[in-house]
Order: structure tokens, then C-alpha cells, then sequence
């Protein structure tokens, strides 16, 4: 028995002390939950409420590569004729989305996961992205730059978007400061 009351503080110990594994002098404890949650926001508002499930597996239907330049600065102001034609996003990719598919029922407004795309805006929950710039573009997927403002802030995002599964899950991708890291699948609303 005072064996076992030994033990427990030096396991206790153990375990708390969390970091180096003393090779190298570098740390590699993973960052905690909180200190994650607080690097990387939810989307593209910056204070998102849902957190975006990570892609599974690749994309059988659109190309959804993409490296981008950081050398490329967003433009200034919506380059002329975004949102027209072959500069606006792709009629495939228009529509409702969301996140969880449940959803996908709630009512406008309550909708916390949802996304809504026409040709030349994105409308999140406490956000919207207006297209200012595209930089490639198909039937099925779109890369381009645009300018967000919600809850009383402004940014800019570069954003890739394109299908899925037949066109049932639009994936999205984030780049530049901010970016989440991985890339959200959203359901296609009926």
C-alpha cells in the first residue's frame, strides 16, 4: 500500500511535465485544444461558431490543387466585370451549403453552419465575401480573392471552392494569414 501511495505523486508528475523529449532541445507536445482553437478561426469570420470538419480522402470530381503566390497581393478594390460571365463563381457551385446537413432545415437566420453563394458574393452566418478577383476558374471549381467585412471588421481572403462527389459536397479551401488549416466539406442544401 505505501508503495502504490508513492507512486501516484511521481506518475502524477510525470505526466504534467509535458515537453521535450530531450534529444533535440525542441518541444513536441502538440498545442492544447485552446491554444489551437485561438491560432486558427472557424472560416472566414473571426469568430465563426461552428468549427469545419477536415476533408476526407481527395476530391473525385474537381482538381483541387492549388499553390498560391504569396507573392500576390489582394487587389485594392474588385477588379471591373467580377461576378459577370466566366469572372463569376461557376452557376455549379451556387447555392445553399452547410456544413452539418442537419443544417440544412434550419431556418434562415438560425442556420450557424450555412453558406450561400450566388455569382458574386459569399454569405455566411455574421459574414459575407464579395468577389474581387478571380485567378482560375472551370465549371466545377474556382480560386479567387475576395473582400469580407462582418462583425465590424474587414479582410481580405484568397479561397478555393469546388465540387465534389457529383456535386454533392462543395469543398473549400482557405489560404493566407488566418487560413484554416485544413480544407471544410459542406453538404449541398435540397
Amino acid at each position: 500500500m505505501t508503495r502504490w501511495l508513492f507512486s501516484a505523486p511521481l506518475l502524477l508528475l510525470a505526466g504534467c511535465s509535458g515537453g521535450s523529449d530531450g534529444t533535440d532541445g525542441t518541444d513536441n507536445k502538440a498545442p492544447a485544444a485552446e491554444e489551437q482553437a485561438a491560432d486558427t478561426p472557424a472560416g472566414p469570420s473571426q469568430n465563426a461558431p461552428a468549427q469545419p470538419a477536415p476533408a476526407a480522402g481527395g476530391a473525385s470530381d474537381a482538381d483541387l490543387a492549388y499553390v498560391a503566390d504569396p507573392s500576390v497581393a489582394p487587389p485594392k478594390a474588385p477588379e471591373a466585370g467580377v461576378g459577370i460571365g466566366e469572372q463569376a463563381i461557376p452557376v455549379a457551385i451556387r447555392g445553399r451549403w452547410a456544413l452539418k446537413a442537419e443544417d440544412c432545415g434550419a431556418r434562415p437566420g438560425t442556420d450557424l453552419t450555412a453558406l450561400v453563394i450566388d455569382a458574386k458574393t459569399l454569405r455566411f452566418f455574421e459574414s459575407a465575401g464579395d468577389l474581387a478577383r478571380v485567378r482560375d476558374r472551370d465549371a466545377n471549381r474556382i480560386v479567387a480573392d475576395y473582400k469580407f467585412s462582418g462583425e465590424g471588421q474587414q479582410w481580405d481572403r484568397l479561397m478555393l471552392l469546388g465540387l465534389a462527389d457529383g456535386g454533392k459536397t462543395l469543398v473549400r479551401r482557405d489560404y493566407g494569414d488566418g487560413a484554416a488549416p485544413d480544407a471544410m466539406r459542406y453538404t449541398r442544401c435540397a
